[in-house]
């Protein structure tokens, strides 16, 4: 003990004693627990120093939070700036493809732009970026030699051009060895961007005569045969030829015409549907689209199901190999359109409405459409004592236990759930039978009785029960954004109470998919589902996004309506289909923009990793539409290659009556499947 107590004195003191023996080792090993006057100290030292342990981890999880509360922020921020961004980069991009005559491509960057303000100036770009600007014509001359001559050496098969026939009659033409003064055939390397030939100068025409000024012509020394504009023209002809072989193969599915079935669920001439499956067969499709109305099946009374004419129709197709999607129809078909069709809700449906009005959606005036079940009776047993989703729920449960063969066989591939009018996810803000016609903002669809309810109890939890309104000024179907005071630039509808009841539309709507969508998933286990969401593409340009807030996307300039909509769609692991839309001179006035919602749609949709498809508006009917839409399909330039699932091609009217929507169905078709694959499907069809 003596030694011990002097080693606690004089810690630095050695211990000259004998080396220890093996006991005194393992002794010595183990650490003596302190005792009387010690033991106490330790235990207060140890507990000040877990105090200031818990202090300085208390600091140091305060601090990461209030850390990762400022990155959270940023990041949003961020967000904001990005959007901002590319919401100014779309509105220069169309003003310099509208007002500026510029060439740009459809997915075009800060690069094209440049080049083709640079071209505008006078400058000269070439392919590889290098840019100058030449002193004098001769060396302007002397660079477009080169550069043609180059271009017709270069025998490239990515971009053929027909040869054409000039009208030129040029009598002082020097031409080198690899440029021929004869009617030639063009092959322009890949490597040349299109925009380079924009800087061509087309000759000018003698104002005397009709005939043109060789010495004013650029070309004059260089290949005879071709104008400038035939050049061009035949050069973007050529480009679209072989720009899809070997992309990805999207299948195409073609929407049968809707009077197949007429009301008492009975086929409507068999044989007149096998021609018109037949065309489609030979068109190459790989399936078809069959609407399943729920105003057929479920037409007269509650609960009893009518398929006859459903399986009958499914057999035909199935004669000829084809694969089928099926729609669950939920809603009215006909009523403003072309077709002699009319579908309506089930009757025993209307019977309801008659004394209880409040099932169906209804405007500011009070007047209600027909077109579906108010999602406010989602929950009410107001149908004969069954909810909204209860009534839906049955329909397609029993339609997978009536036709449970196809499902096992294969047949029926696909179901997609009708979720609002034209069996879209929206309100019925933008409907004709109402008066609204495009390029109107719509109206709200919320002041049914249930609706009220709803947005009463949404109010008063956030404590402004003076808020459970509609606003009043957000004008008619037909208003345009400047002319009310709720869409305006600076209007209402960022305002607290905007902000608050915008949100509450559209929730509503979000909260109605997932209350269908829960459902479909128990009546249609392991079949892919699919959602179709809107293209309201009008009036994309101002701050507000008006017709897509009346339709129940809450996406103004300022904020992602898409996002939480998407996230339900991933939670139930269904196929996002959207229909596309094509630019038109109609949109120039209704400041639209369907590129740039496209953009927004399909981007955020595949970012969320969700699977996407597509089907074309009714709009889409030119070969120019049908390039948009398979570049929408498939882009090019995306580094992940990512692109639709399926395409399904909706049609106005029977292929039988000589009425297709694309020029060249065929040629739209091929694309979408590639080339390539086109052909080994076609030899694969003969074969067998």
């Amino acid at each position: 003990m003596n030694t011990i107590e002097n080693i606690d004195e004089n810690p630095n003191q050695e211990l000259l004693t004998q080396p220890p023996t093996q006991t005194q080792n393992q002794t010595q090993s183990h650490s003596r627990r302190p005792r009387g006057f010690a033991a106490t100290a330790a235990a207060a030292a140890a507990a000040a120093a877990a105090a200031n342990n818990n202090s300085n981890n208390n600091n140091n999880n305060a601090s990461s939070g209030k850390g990762k509360k400022e990155r959270e922020k940023e990041k949003e921020r961020t967000k904001l700036r990005e959007r901002h961004r590319r919401a100014i980069t779309s509105r220069m991009l169309a003003g310099l493809r509208q007002y500026g005559n510029f060439p740009l491509p459809a997915r075009a960057d800060m690069n094209d732009v440049l080049a083709a303000l640079a071209r505008e100036a006078g400058w000269t770009v070439e392919p590889d970026g290098t840019t100058y600007r030449l002193s004098n014509q001769s060396q302007s001359h002397h660079h477009l030699h080169q550069q043609m001559a180059a271009a017709a050496a270069t025998t490239t098969a990515a971009f053929p051009v027909r040869s054409v026939e000039s009208p030129l009659s040029v009598k002082n033409c020097s031409v080198k060895a690899s440029v021929e003064c004869q009617p030639s055939v063009l092959r322009i390397d890949e490597s040349l961007s299109p925009a380079s030939f924009d800087s061509v100068v087309i000759p000018e025409r003698d104002s005397r005569g009709g005939e043109f000024n060789a010495s004013t012509s650029p070309i004059n020394n260089s290949v005879e045969c071709l104008e400038a504009d035939q050049l061009i023209q035949d050069v973007r002809a050529g480009e679209h030829e072989d720009d899809f072989t070997g992309t990805p193969y999207i299948p195409v599915y073609v929407m049968l015409a809707n009077h197949v079935i007429n009301n008492f669920c009975q086929l409507v001439d068999p044989e007149l549907i096998r021609q018109e499956i037949s065309h489609m067969k030979a068109l190459n499709v790989d399936g078809v689209i069959v609407n399943c109305w729920w105003g057929i099946v479920e037409g007269w009374n509650p609960q009893k199901y009518a398929w006859s004419g459903y399986r009958e129709l499914f057999n035909i197709i199935r004669e000829f190999n084809l694969k089928v999607q099926v729609v669950m129809a939920f809603h009215e078909y006909g009523a403003n359109d072309s077709g002699d069709a009319w579908i309506s809700l089930p009757q025993w449906v209307m019977e309801i409405g008659k004394g209880n009005q409040d099932i169906f959606f209804t405007d500011r005036e009070g007047r209600r459409n027909t077109e579906c079940l108010s999602w406010g009776v989602d929950k009410e047993r107001v149908l004969n004592g069954r909810t909204g989703i209860e009534v839906y729920f049955d329909f397609m449960r029993s339609f997978r236990t009536e036709f449970d063969d196809l499902f096992v066989a294969g047949l029926i591939c696909a179901v997609e759930i009708g979720l609002g009018p034209s069996g879209e996810l929206k309100y019925p803000s933008l409907s004709e039978r109402m008066g609204w016609r495009y390029p109107g903002i719509g109206e709200f669809q919320c002041y049914d009785r249930y609706l009220q309810q709803s947005l009463r109890k949404a109010a008063k939890l956030r404590g402004h029960s003076f808020w459970a309104r509609g606003p009043d000024n957000a004008g008619q179907y037909n208003s345009l954004p400047h002319e009310t005071g709720f869409f305006c630039e600076r209007g209402d509808y960022d305002s607290y109470y905007g902000r608050f009841f915008l949100n509450w539309y559209a929730q509503t709507l979000i909260d109605h998919a997932d209350n269908v969508l829960s459902l479909a998933s128990l009546a249609f286990e392991e079949t892919k589902i699919i959602v179709k969401v809107p293209g309201v593409y009008w009036w994309y340009k101002t701050a507000s996004h008006a017709a897509e807030l009346t339709a129940g996307y809450y996406n103004p300039s300022n904020q992602d309506g898409y996002a939480p909509v998407f996230e339900v769609l991933k939670k139930h692991s269904v196929t996002m289909k959207f229909v596309c839309a094509v630019p038109s001179l109609q949109d120039q006035e209704a400041l639209a923009d369907p590129e740039g919602l496209s953009w927004q749609v399909l981007n955020l949709a595949w970012d969320r990793g969700l699977a996407v498809a597509g089907e074309n508006a009714l709009s889409c009917y030119d070969r120019e539409g049908c390039m948009r839409v398979v570049e929408m399909a498939k882009p090019r330039n995306d580094p992940d290659r990512r692109h639709f699932s399926f395409f399904m091609y909706q049609q106005p009217s029977s292929l039988l009556q000589g009425i297709i929507c694309f020029s060249d169905l065929g040629y739209f078709i091929k694309c979408m499947h590639g080339y390539q694959q086109s052909l080994d499907i076609l030899v694969k069809g003969l074969a067998t």
